[in-house]
């Protein structure tokens, strides 16, 4: 069985930075893509940015364009996002999750494996 398993959410002040990690456990598996999404209170899951695994092709939200970096260390089976410049409106729980197929990146139902999610808060 899968896990993914992430790592790094705490609280920032406005303009802060914090670096969240994932790492699939359990089962081995072939992956095309790893996202991370996020669930702010009162809205649904949306998409926040993902990396091709193989070609390290990224794709962001428009939201977090320039203030947030996705990548992939495929040595250690990590993926990361690089949390810059965070708002308020950055607080939520963010989900990190593995897509084993060419799918459209930013819908949530492509993704085949998801963590528990951990919390950011972000005070102004």
């Amino acid at each position: 069985q899968v896990q993914l398993v992430e790592s790094g959410g705490g609280s920032v002040q406005a303009g802060g930075s914090l670096r969240l990690s994932c790492t699939p456990s359990g089962a081995t598996f072939t992956k095309v893509a790893m996202g991370w999404f996020r669930l702010r209170p009162g809205n649904w899951r949306e998409f926040v940015a993902a990396v091709r695994w193989n070609s390290g092709i990224t794709q962001y939200a428009d939201s977090v364009t320039g203030r947030f970096t996705i990548s992939r260390d495929n040595a250690k089976d990590t993926v990361y996002l690089d949390m810059h410049t965070l708002k308020p409106e950055d607080t939520a729980v963010y989900f990190c999750a593995a897509d084993r197929y060419y799918n459209n990146v930013e819908l949530p139902s492509s993704y085949d494996y998801w963590g528990l999610g951990t919390q950011v808060t972000v005070s102004s």
